[in-house]
């Protein structure tokens, strides 16, 4: 029913994104702020080269508390190893790549430049769309 809805529809095309550069401190700000769990980290030419989540930031934090030295960058904490997808695949496909990797989000390239994002809410909304527009009238 859904195999035909491509992910890239449906992702976010501007969220929040962090440089390796960003101090600590300001990743843990804009992640409280704009309410999310995680961002996506680039580079200066626009390559994903990591993902930061709340998590994250937090061990950073207790590790700094407990070491005295809190501070430090996103690419001090970030996960470099960073599993995206490509424009074009399917919402059924990044579903199960969200649930089968236990992940929220997923970068979403185009040779190999990031695009945007889409996660397990922007899947969700995908359904509702589609249940909504496909649903039976009274």
């Amino acid at each position: 029913m859904l195999r035909s809805v491509e992910a890239e529809d449906h992702m976010t095309r501007s969220p929040v994104t962090l440089k390796p550069e960003t101090h600590i401190f300001e990743a843990i700000r804009a992640l409280t702020e704009r309410s999310i769990s995680g961002a996506t980290v680039l580079d200066d030419h626009g390559k994903v080269v990591g993902v930061i989540s709340e998590m994250d930031c937090l061990q950073a934090v207790l590790s700094g508390t407990y070491h005295g030295e809190a501070g430090g960058t996103v690419a001090d904490i970030m996960t470099a190893e960073v599993e995206s997808v490509e424009v074009g695949l399917s919402v059924v496909d990044v579903a199960q790549k969200l649930i089968d990797g236990h992940r929220r989000r997923f970068p979403v390239v185009k040779e190999g430049k990031f695009v945007g994002q889409v996660s397990c809410r922007s899947i969700l909304r995908a359904v509702m769309d589609f249940a909504h527009t496909d649903a039976p009238a009274d």
